[in-house]
């Protein structure tokens, strides 16, 4: 036996060795390769004069090029770059992925172990000066302050490129009430507010708008000038796990809140002051399969068994379009029985090129949805598979080549632009055909003012970064989102509002924040009310890294769960809220709570403001919610509010009568 533990002990410690020497090779390639990454560049753009002009000589030749020069009109300034650049330097504006941030501001140059994801990531000159690329994707690493530093030194290192072409930054939604994994990254010091399916809650497209402009603001002060959203599919399927960041099931309500939140954030048209949308996921990705999602295999398929192809397109050619959206991503998912192509959205040119670019005379940039071309690997180990659906089998190039025929300008989540190259070099692709990419790309640059001034005034990013109105809107949207289901009466009275003087006890709240409204107690038998607050179940899954952030599956709690649940709330008066991401099927807890809410990301403070009267309730489902789990699978995927017997109905939500709001506020 002793044996046996030390041969196990000399094992473990091997393989701790090994690891170690891996990583200092690996960050020791690392910072040589960053040396001479560094030693390519160029000094920075002089500021020259040309009469009373003064421009960025961006290529450093001591003129005035088309290029630099802003009074000329964009197609002039994109047509004049566009002859200066090489293949290489074209084959990298089409490729956009995660770039790492230092948490100080500065460049992201070396993996650290307070940042496991920076260990997937290639350094930011490896990006910028050896792959040429000009658009990458951020997440909330750093504070506001020094993101906005660092996209001051990106953009430096871009100018001091050959041709000085500015970085473009785009993030995910990052305004959400709470934390939550897998779905959008969190910025805590942004204003916050609901998630879609609470802005579709409010049915304020005003409201909408101004999210968006105050988001834009927001981004714009860090250096962020592409939104990857907002999210135009439908919510008609209630299992699909990325339905919170739709604006619900219904298509014309949809069509309203994306093209409203659009406007916000672009304005009525592109231009300095605006952050460019990329609307997702064309042609609507609400249908998928039994809601299995097509980031994984087993949910590559989008069924339309009641038809309602054409009903998912409407939220683009009603919102997005007509609002006049930067940037198109269609999503991984292959559409049956609707093309005679059975490949995903992205590699399917009757959806691409045959219905968005000329049925629908879409003009502007599509960008593919995350790795649809390589493994995303650690180490040399692969993790998730590509989401080549449908062309599984073809090789990298040969699925860049498939995106490109297909109409698609950029490839998000990639970094392999030398297999552009390639293409072009063998003759595989005319560079005519690339051109027609790069010149969309480099438009939008162009038009956001790019080129002309990339930087941002880091002095005033805490001056706008959650200014106080910006904070109060958001916290007003949570409130206006939380839907009253229910509110039976309880000794000759509506259970809500609470007073002050209710004793509750409460479970997953704060008690610091309920101690604020009402006293709190440590026993349920000791307690006035319960108030308790919930979130739609799912399927715990973990053969795939990224599953383990995806609630999918089930939306119904286990016995087990029920029994905790119920056995809480029966024993007094009880109200529940419940945070749905996905329409949770909850019959017999609704019918043993005396009070139902439900909410689409909101603080503890927004619940407890309609709770206890402060803030009369508005919110509208934006979905049904179905009675069972046979009801669920038993509705057409595609089709809206088809469940059997829901338990709720699209649209219902209930608000306290004026005079006892009057008098429980007394």
């Amino acid at each position: 036996m002793k044996r046996i533990l030390k041969t196990i002990v000399f094992c473990i410690l091997g393989i701790i060795g090994i690891s170690v020497v891996l990583a200092y090779a690996f960050v020791l390639k690392k910072h040589l390769d960053s040396s001479f990454n560094m030693a390519l560049l160029h000094k920075e753009a002089p500021a020259l004069h040309t009469g009373d002009f003064i421009f960025r000589d961006l290529n450093k030749n001591g003129r005035l090029d088309p290029y630099e020069d802003k009074r000329r009109a964009v197609d002039e300034r994109v047509n004049d770059l566009l002859k200066q650049m090489t293949i290489e330097e074209k084959a990298g504006a089409m490729f956009i992925n995660q770039i790492g941030i230092a948490k100080d501001g500065s460049f992201a140059e070396m993996p650290t172990l307070k940042d496991p994801f920076s260990w997937f990531l290639k350094s930011n000159s490896e990006y910028i000066v050896r792959l040429k690329m000009s658009h990458f994707d951020i997440y909330p690493a750093a504070s506001a302050y020094n993101i906005a530093k660092w996209n001051n030194n990106i953009q430096k290192m871009a100018e001091r490129t050959r041709l000085g072409i500015p970085v473009t930054i785009s993030a995910n939604p990052m305004h959400g009430a709470i934390y939550y994994p897998g779905m959008s990254p969190f910025m805590n010091e942004f204003s916050h507010w609901p998630f879609g399916l609470g802005m579709a809650a409010t049915r304020d497209t005003v409201l909408v708008r101004e999210f968006g402009e105050i988001a834009r603001q927001e981004y714009m002060a860090l250096g962020i000038r592409l939104a990857l959203s907002p999210m135009a599919d439908l919510a008609t399927e209630p299992r699909w796990h990325k339905i919170s960041n739709t604006f619900g099931e219904d298509a014309e309500l949809s069509a309203a809140m994306t093209r409203a939140y659009i406007l916000g954030f672009q304005g009525d048209h592109l231009g300095a002051n605006s952050v460019a949308c990329m609307t997702k996921h064309f042609p609507g990705g609400g249908p998928h399969e039994n809601g299995e999602d097509s980031h994984f295999p087993y949910g590559k398929t989008e069924v339309y068994p009641g038809g309602k192809f054409d009903y998912h397109l409407l939220p683009f050619v009603k919102g997005a379009l007509p609002a006049g959206t930067a940037e198109i991503m269609p999503y991984y998912a292959i559409p049956k029985g609707i093309t005679s192509q059975s490949v995903g959205f992205a590699f399917n040119k009757e959806i691409i090129t045959g219905l968005l670019r000329e049925k629908l005379r879409y003009d502007g940039i599509i960008c593919t949805d995350w790795n649809l071309i390589n493994q995303y690997k650690l180490f040399g180990i692969p993790l998730d598979p590509p989401k080549s659906w449908g062309v599984e089998n073809l090789s990298p190039i040969e699925k860049v080549q498939r995106l490109i025929e297909s109409g698609c300008d950029q490839f998000g989540g990639e970094d392999t632009p030398e297999l552009i190259v390639e293409l072009v070099k063998k003759g595989l692709i005319s560079e005519s055909r690339i051109d027609q990419s790069v010149k969309r790309i480099l438009r939008e640059k162009f038009i956001l003012g790019l080129f002309d001034d990339p930087y941002v005034d880091i002095s005033k990013v805490n001056k706008i970064v959650g200014k106080p109105e910006f904070v109060q809107k958001g916290e007003l949207a949570q409130r206006k989102s939380i839907v009253l289901l229910k509110n039976d009466v309880v000794n000759n009275t509506p259970s809500m509002p609470l007073t002050r003087q209710t004793r509750v006890y409460v479970e997953n709240i704060d008690p610091i924040v309920a101690s604020k409204y009402a006293v709190v107690v440590k026993k349920v038998e000791d307690a006035d009310y319960v108030i308790m607050r919930l979130q739609t179940p799912f399927d715990v899954r973990k053969k795939f890294v990224m599953e383990r952030f995806y609630h999918q599956g089930r939306l119904d709690f286990t016995e087990q769960q029920k029994k905790h649940i119920l056995g809480i709330i029966t024993q007094k008066p009880a109200i529940v809220d419940v945070f749905m991401d996905r329409p949770a099927v909850i019959p017999e807890i609704a019918d043993r709570a005396k009070g139902l809410l439900v909410d689409f990301g909101a603080t503890d403070e927004a619940l407890f403001d309609i709770i206890f009267g402060k803030f009369n309730p508005t919110g509208k489902l934006p979905f049904e919610m179905p009675s069972s789990m046979q009801a669920v699978r038993m509705q057409k995927e595609d089709v809206p509010m088809d469940s059997k017997n829901p338990l709720y109905q699209y649209g219902a939500g209930i608000s306290f009568p004026s005079l006892l709001m009057a008098s429980r506020n007394k």
